[in-house]
């Protein structure tokens, strides 16, 4: 008996049923995904080693847990291919920012499972991931620990109101793409100080890894680890000083919120 299917098998999905496989979660026989190409179905059956098909339905029908793992703007297809095969017993989960639990369960034509979201980030493929996950009030206590096991085989997760997911997609889903585009941009002013390029991104990469580290496993306040790096007249305060001069702080206020606007409307 499968008991549970990946609708789509991209990066995210693909992340999950690594994390699933090496934490033992499910052997691979109980796990099944669709793809929208044949190349695609034989790549997933050949990493994996789990059933792949093109049909989204034959998941639908197979899988007692079903993760919708397929870009936003194709939700409501796959819902109107699958809603046939729903029933009451079901558990469907949306990782896609924008589709609100009460969208989901409106866009099931037929039965309505039970319904939850989940919003994991890209660091979830080196199992560092970290998913908001929301429920609605009937989902069952042990789908929704479920639902944390297979996160945090990828990272960590919480579980959160859903009012908050659009903040938490952009804190935690968009932010990765922020912090590249600083290590990038620390590497580039290492690299004009005269570091080589690939060490230059090595130190940057580092400095960032073992910040959050130290941030998550010492609890301390964020502004408290940023004073014991700024000696009083040294070099960190100056490089502090030109970060807000420019608005550092400001601008990343407004790609929070660049996010959550934008999400709300996919």
């Amino acid at each position: 008996m499968v008991k549970i299917g990946f609708i789509g098998c991209g990066n995210m999905a693909s992340a999950m049923i690594g994390g699933i496989l090496e934490k033992g979660l499910y052997p691979r026989e109980e796990i099944i995904v669709s793809n929208k190409t044949k190349e695609g179905a034989a790549r997933s059956a050949g990493k994996f080693g789990v059933k792949a098909t093109l049909d989204n339905r034959e998941v639908a029908q197979g899988a007692r847990v079903l993760i919708l793992s397929v870009k936003p703007q194709f939700y409501e297809e796959v819902l109107t291919q699958i809603s046939p095969c729903l029933t009451s017993g079901h558990l469907l989960v949306g990782i896609a920012p924008g589709k609100t639990i009460q969208w989901l369960k409106e866009h099931c034509t037929g039965q309505v499972p039970s319904v939850a979201r989940m919003m994991p980030n890209t660091p979830a493929m080196v199992g560092e991931g970290m998913t908001a996950i929301a429920a609605e009030d009937d989902v069952d206590p042990k789908d929704l620990e479920l639902l944390c096991t297979l996160a945090q085989s990828i990272g960590i997760s919480q579980v959160i109101p859903e009012r908050l997911m659009d903040a938490a997609g952009a804190v935690g889903g968009c932010s990765p793409a922020f912090v590249y585009l600083f290590i990038e941009a620390l590497a580039d002013a290492g690299v004009a100080e005269g570091m080589p390029r690939p060490m230059a991104y090595r130190f940057a990469a580092q400095a960032v890894l073992g910040s959050a580290r130290m941030l998550l496993e010492t609890g301390k306040h964020p502004g408290e680890l940023k004073d014991m790096v700024t000696s009083p007249g040294g070099t960190t305060i100056q490089g502090i000083r030109a970060l807000e001069k420019y608005g550092m702080r400001s601008a990343v206020f407004e790609a929070v919120a660049a996010c959550v606007e934008k999400g709300k409307t996919l």
